[in-house]
């Protein structure tokens, strides 16, 4: 979502690789703060006021974001609430359940449905995906687990690093030549094929790295098992179920559907910087990797079932949250050491031209919170204002202001 992906290694900072956002993108993303907080809508309890909810969300947008929206679940209920404007040149402020791009927080929507296709007894968590998939002549050694924790090998399609240090570059996804081509439509299998006809970047198994390939082709293998394209089988196993009415597979429509921040791409030509309005964009680039739209809402929603084991057999939901001992990664989902006095963190991380998303929680749910950041024309740092604000939540939301 303005949210480009990238090798987590040439991005300006790890955290965008991890939203999948290229590190390319991630320098040339900015957002515009702008004064005032909304009103917690009509989620939060009646009448609660949080100021030290709504001085974080403010702190928030006004660290380089054009706006952003944050819900948080802890002892004393529900709260959301938002910061800053929905649209550059207006004064009204984000919708407080406002839909967004959420980026690679698909990933664990993803790789939960391919967790169920193995509790049935249809996937092998340990089988060659060469198995399910056969027209790409994958490595047979690339594992489907090996797809969903990113320790495949696979060379990305949005660009690379390779252990030389040369950058070798992906699909069009940052500059001119992005916004030139950001209505274009790209068929998931074609996005494979560009990753296949690179050399893979380490052998299978043997180290870790983020790649939108991996879930890509966790996609099409969900297709192929089921015989309904991913969305579906999403539909099907996990939104209608759950009743998330405001989560969007977009597939190659460009618009956000409903109450909606704009989000806004800032890129330099000829020696000027110029911001665009990115709100409207063909997602199908991400395609399963990152493509999806939702609410604070319903990211909540999911990650409470999902993390209770509504979702999920407690074997396979204890796999999902084992990390890799480099990348902190599970399978679909970040499993962070938030310090002794506080204890692991469960999160996903997102980004996409424009926008930036977070969802966390405490393993037992008990605290939590989504926050969804738009971009603007402000020349900040948006990595490193996307991991402060990521730090303050763990610290102030989840861990009780424990760490430190």
């Amino acid at each position: 979502m303005s949210k480009g992906a990238d090798d987590n290694r040439v991005r300006k900072s790890r955290v965008f690789r991890r939203a999948g956002a290229t590190a390319a993108a991630a320098a040339l993303l900015a957002g515009l703060a702008m004064p005032g907080v909304a009103a917690a809508d009509g989620t939060a309890a009646a009448g609660r006021d949080r100021p030290d909810l709504r001085a974080m969300v403010q702190e928030i947008a006004d660290s380089g974001f054009a706006g952003a929206q944050l819900r948080v679940h802890d002892e004393r209920g529900d709260w959301a609430g938002s910061a800053g404007v929905r649209k550059l040149g207006e004064t009204a402020k984000p919708p407080t359940n406002g839909r967004f791009r959420i980026g690679s927080n698909t990933k664990t929507f993803v790789s939960t449905v391919v967790l169920q296709l193995v509790g049935e007894g249809r996937v092998g968590l340990d089988a060659p995906v060469a198995g399910y998939l056969p027209e790409f002549g994958l490595d047979r050694r690339i594992t489907v687990r090996m797809l969903l924790q990113h320790t495949s090998g696979l060379f990305d399609y949005t660009g690379a690093m390779l252990p030389d240090g040369t950058i070798v570059p992906g699909i069009p996804l940052v500059g001119k030549e992005f916004l030139d081509n950001r209505f274009h439509t790209y068929r998931p299998e074609e996005l494979v094929r560009f990753g296949l006809s690179k050399p893979p970047l380490f052998a299978p198994g043997t180290d870790w790295n983020y790649t939108n390939i991996n879930y890509v082709l966790a996609g099409l293998l969900i297709k192929k098992v089921t015989g309904n394209p991913y969305g579906d089988e999403l539909q099907r196993r996990i939104l209608r179920p759950l009743g998330l009415r405001d989560t969007v597979v977009p597939g190659t429509w460009p618009g956000i559907p409903g109450p909606h921040a704009h989000g806004y791409y800032r890129y330099e030509e000829a020696g000027q910087w110029k911001t665009v309005d990115i709100t409207d964009q063909n997602p199908s680039w991400a395609s399963s990797a990152g493509e999806l739209i939702s609410t604070t809402k319903d990211l909540h929603t999911f990650f409470s079932a999902l993390l209770s084991g509504r979702l999920l057999p407690a074997p396979l939901l204890a796999e999902m949250r084992k990390p890799h001992p480099k990348g902190g990664y599970g399978l679909g989902l970040y499993v962070q050491d938030a310090g002794s006095k506080c204890g692991i963190v469960l999160k996903g991380m997102g980004g996409f031209h424009g926008y930036g998303t977070l969802m966390a929680s405490t393993p037992d749910g008990s605290r939590t919170f989504e926050l969804s950041m738009t971009y603007g024309d402000s020349a900040a740092d948006l990595g490193q204002a996307y991991n402060k604000a990521d730090r303050m939540l763990v610290d102030k939301v989840l861990c009780d202001g424990k760490i430190g």
